[in-house]
């Protein structure tokens, strides 16, 4: 005849079960932590034929690993992936130059922002007619899957562009190298890696639109999001975030005259 154990000594292992080191409800405590990046951003995060990854998203991410005592695996995330990525629990944290917005933190909570990036305008070198976000009336905008740049162009500042969807930024280059596009619109650090890889592009320096890039977890995870903050107060404290931005953007002539710790989001 089988013992039962007394029901109040089933929920008291239950709650240990949920509450104790690496509980899936949080990532504070697990061992190793599967973070999301992009493999198609240069500077940001590139997925190497090696199959490694690099770029500053990518270092912040094992910054933040060694703060939280975890070995980081690494997964590619496209923009269009990142909120489903979260959700289904295929990884524990996304670092996908992952701007943070009212509608995207409905569905998964955000660490940081980690970076604070501005909208700006990727173009030919030959082109003459674009300064500023004014000038985007009627001309053909990129617009990536999952990615909201230049939508915010047309609602935000009121211009009436044309936006032409596509897949990825790698398309959004070859169509603007072969003129089936005018611009390409998103933060300046995901363009200022645009230009350093891709001759014939400049990057205008029109900055628009405060871009407050941050680290997107699960939605219930407030204990990993005061844990991800702390690190970064940590980071931007100790030099490693001046480093890292000095490190990955220098040459892409981004400017970095002022790197101050960003003011968080809250985790609630």
């Amino acid at each position: 005849m089988k013992r039962l154990l007394p029901v109040a000594l089933v929920l008291v292992s239950l709650v240990a079960a949920a509450c104790g080191s690496g509980s899936p409800e949080t990532i504070v405590g697990k061992d190793k932590l599967i973070v999301g990046v992009r493999p198609d951003l240069p500077l940001i995060g590139v997925k190497k034929p090696d199959g490694t990854f690099e770029g500053f998203d990518v270092d912040v991410a094992r910054y933040i690993g060694k703060k939280l005592g975890a070995e980081i695996e690494f997964t590619p995330v496209l923009a269009a992936q990142r909120e489903s990525a979260l959700t289904s629990g295929n990884v524990d944290m996304v670092l996908a130059s992952y701007t943070i917005s009212q509608d995207r933190k409905a569905k998964v909570l955000f660490g940081g922002p980690y970076i604070i990036a501005y909208q700006d305008l990727l173009v030919r070198k030959d082109e003459t007619g674009i300064d500023n976000v004014r000038d985007l009336k009627g001309r053909r905008i990129c617009q990536v899957k999952g990615s909201n740049a230049a939508q915010r162009v047309i609602e935000e500042r009121k211009v009436q562009a044309q936006v032409v969807p596509v897949a990825d930024y790698a398309t959004c280059v070859q169509m603007l190298k072969s003129s089936q596009l005018d611009v390409i619109t998103t933060d300046d650090v995901i363009l200022a890696g645009l230009a350093a890889t891709n001759d014939g592009m400049k990057l205008v320096n029109a900055k628009f639109n405060e871009q407050r890039t941050g680290i997107g977890l699960r939605k219930t995870d407030v204990e990993g999001c005061e844990a991800v903050n702390r690190a970064i107060t940590d980071m931007y404290q100790d030099g490693t975030a001046a480093r890292l931005l000095h490190r990955w953007f220098d040459k892409a002539g981004l400017s970095l005259t002022t790197i101050a710790v960003p003011q968080f989001e809250g985790c609630s």
